[in-house]
């Protein structure tokens, strides 16, 4: 059985392991703001509506949604999951064609907050969004004043290495523990969303190894020969074996950026010394390969640095206000990681979820 320990992945900024702090010590410490890549329609069958949540489940708060409508499940849309302890604000979407439409105040708590109400032409389906917005308060700061002020700089300036945070891989890394007993025992996940889970967080875990090395190594974000680059706020992808000025110029611009695998069927897709980088930190999960191979899944490419954009902070009496904007799929946490060891504070204040919340 692997071990998977998530702190052991290289950090660019090594002083942040002189520095400590604590998220979430309350939800109010951890805001998120979605933003959709269009206007709703302002007409249509589907109600958009724009809500804040406090502390909840985003898939419980769509069952809740879609038993107060009175409609099916499946009725219920929206473009992402988001922290339940925090308080974030998103959009979701009910077909309400062939119902009575309820009195939406109605559904208003204490945890939860309509503040939009819109129409639109289509149902809201995941992963239809630009990003998100993150407003966090780190709370019992410890470190020199100093060297975080140059830790805040240097991510503002440099950016970060873009690892798929530790909630892609459970609690306690339980997700990674089920794919070995996946792949390595035959013990096949018992939903297709269980599978789906898994399968991702295989790929991230690998994807993650890969960018620690590169951190490692000093260039994770500098061309490596047979790198595939990313253009910067997109998936398009081209293959680069030329050193050149132009493409330096264009990866200090951040137009560009150097990528590692999400493996999947077929050779990696890069070449040269970035291929034997990558073939080098994947030779000892062959089983991990093979299995993801007979998926079906397709070999694509993720940025491995991830610049945050309208990076600000702010020093208070009592926290450090932390806020910037993160394209979807990426991980607030892997912005924080480059800033200090960060200890989570939700399980001070969350209470457990009913079962209904947990399913």
């Amino acid at each position: 059985m692997s071990s998977f320990d998530f702190a052991a992945l290289a950090r660019v900024n090594t002083a942040a392991l002189n520095h400590r702090c604590l998220i979430r010590q309350t939800p109010e410490d951890f805001r998120v703001e979605e933003q959709l890549p269009f206007e709703p329609a302002g007409q249509g069958p589907h109600v958009m509506l724009q809500i804040t949540k406090t502390d909840t489940n985003t898939d419980w708060l769509a069952k809740q949604l879609a038993q107060f409508a009175g409609v099916e499940e499946v009725a219920i849309g929206y473009a992402g999951l988001k922290d339940r302890h925090a308080v974030t604000t998103q959009w979701f979407s009910v077909n309400t064609e062939g119902v009575t439409e309820p009195d939406w105040s109605a559904f208003n708590s204490d945890l939860i907050t309509i503040n939009q109400i819109t129409l639109h032409n289509k149902k809201l389906k995941r992963g239809v969004l630009s990003g998100n917005r993150f407003t966090l308060n780190l709370t019992v700061v410890e470190g020199d004043k100093q060297s975080w002020e140059s830790a805040l700089s240097q991510v503002q300036k440099d950016g970060v290495p873009n690892y798929f945070g530790e909630q892609r891989f459970g609690h306690q890394m339980n997700n990674l523990q089920a794919v070995e007993q996946w792949f390595q025992q035959g013990r096949k996940p018992k939903s297709r969303t269980k599978k789906s889970l898994y399968l991702s967080a295989a790929r991230s875990w690998l994807f993650n190894l890969i960018v620690s090395e590169r951190v490692k190594n000093s260039n994770w974000n500098q061309w490596l020969k047979g790198d595939v680059m990313q253009l910067n706020g997109s998936h398009s992808c081209f293959q680069s074996d030329n050193d050149d000025m132009q493409l330096h110029d264009r990866l200090a611009r951040f137009d560009i950026h150097p990528t590692g695998p999400l493996v999947g069927q077929g050779d990696l897709l890069s070449q040269n010394d970035c291929q034997q980088l990558e073939t080098a930190i994947l030779a000892d999960w062959q089983d991990w390969l093979q299995a993801l191979s007979r998926q079906g899944l397709k070999q694509e490419r993720r940025a491995i640095r991830l610049l945050p954009s309208d990076f600000n902070w702010q020093w208070f009496d009592t926290h450090l206000q932390v806020s910037f904007f993160l394209p979807a799929g990426c991980f607030a946490t892997s912005v924080l990681r480059e800033l200090a060891i960060i200890e989570d504070g939700s399980e001070r204040f969350s209470q457990p979820l009913s079962p209904s919340q947990q399913k």
